[in-house]
Formats: C-alpha cells, structure tokens, sequence
C-alpha cells in the first residue's frame, strides 16, 4: 500500500488559494479602472499642511 503524500496535496491547495487570491485583486483592479479614459480611480486622499 502507498502513503498518502501529504506534501504534495498541501502545496496544491496552497497554489490554488494563491491563484483564486490573485483572480480577486484582478477583478478589483478592473472594477477601479475608468472604462472610458483606460486610468484608474483612487479614492482621495486628505493632504496635510505643517502648520
């Protein structure tokens, strides 16, 4: 009877979160790019002036 390779099935599934985590920030990058200009929107950020 064979081992199971538990090394093995760890690293599959560590490799198939990684990709689906790399398909969300896809899918969030595209949902922040402006489809008419092809640029990004990035929320605004408040600039602080030294008094």
């Amino acid at each position: 009877m064979v081992a199971p390779n538990y090394a093995y099935a760890k690293r599959q599934k560590e490799i198939a979160k990684k990709q689906k985590k790399l398909e969300k920030q896809n899918q969030k990058g595209a949902k922040q790019e402006d489809p008419v200009r092809g640029t990004t929107t990035e929320p605004a950020s408040p600039e602080k002036k030294d008094a």
